[in-house]
């Protein structure tokens, strides 16, 4: 495969060395030579979820571009292992957000047909979303802060927990119990 070129086995600067060296001096060229060494592994992790090379060939360079940033902010001990969530990370979210698209076509015959021009809008799905909020607000608040960044602004639990200053373990657990409460209580006010 052309895309990618295994030099890990290179002698080249250690991990730290070339991480530091891009912290101090933003060289892309000590990024790019990091990046580079363990490319080939996320390439197979993205494959390994995308099953298209294509798509995974754009999240190599999808997740690159995010070590621009990230690499700068994050106190990275173990590049590879952290790249690795990195890129586990990047798919699943990417994935979510395609799961979300339901694309669905319309032919004109169904645009002009005057059946369906004057719609009546269905408010089941705005009722939900009205307890959906009115159960939010009854959840203690770290289980809210936890739910609302997780779940309505897709973070992952680093990033959580990175915005909100809890520890790691809690929350997962805020997620968890924020989750199940929530649960009861939109199940308790839609049977009303």
């Amino acid at each position: 495969m052309k895309f990618i070129k295994n030099t890990a086995g290179n002698n080249q600067k250690e991990d730290a060395e070339l991480i530091a060296e891009y912290k101090n001096t933003g060289d892309l060229d000590a990024l790019g030579t990091l990046y580079n060494k363990y490319m080939h592994l996320v390439f197979g992790v993205c494959l390994n979820y995308f099953k298209d090379e294509e798509l995974s060939k754009d999240a190599v360079m999808q997740i690159f571009e995010e070590l621009v940033t990230k690499l700068k902010i994050h106190e990275v001990q173990n590049f590879k292992s952290w790249l690795h969530v990195l890129t586990r990370n990047h798919c699943l979210m990417a994935l979510r957000k395609s799961a979300k698209q339901n694309n669905v076509s319309i032919d004109d015959t169904f645009v002009e047909n005057s059946e369906f021009v004057h719609l009546d809008i269905d408010n089941t799905k705005e009722t939900q979303l009205t307890i959906m909020e009115k159960c939010m607000e009854t959840l203690p608040e770290e289980q809210r802060k936890s739910v609302d960044l997780f779940y309505l602004q897709e973070k992952c639990y680093k990033e959580v927990a990175d915005l909100t200053g809890y520890d790691m373990l809690k929350v997962k657990s805020y997620i968890q119990n924020g989750k199940r409460n929530l649960k009861i209580c939109i199940e308790k006010n839609s049977s009303e």
